[in-house]
């Protein structure tokens, strides 16, 4: 075997355990049997909280028409 071949085999074999490592140690969520399991660090995980926000999501766009249509009906001198 040249120099040039164990060196190209030196480093194949140093990014195939470069990956294998990286897949070992990432604890990705996994799919079993049709079940999505979580990685096996998810008690160590940050908890996330989501604070509940309004039932009406557009409550913005609906009192911006409202106050369009508000502004029509006094310039067009239309009762309301």
């Amino acid at each position: 075997m040249t120099q040039t071949q164990k060196r190209w085999n030196s480093k194949l074999l140093l990014a195939a355990a470069a990956i294998g490592g990286s897949c070992a140690l990432t604890g990705c969520t996994g799919t079993y049997n049709g079940q999505n399991l979580p990685s096996g660090y998810y008690l160590h995980h940050q908890l996330q909280y989501f604070p509940p926000g309004p039932e009406f999501k557009l409550s913005r766009e609906a009192a911006a028409q409202k106050e369009y249509k508000e502004s029509q009906a006094l310039t067009q001198g239309a009762p309301q």
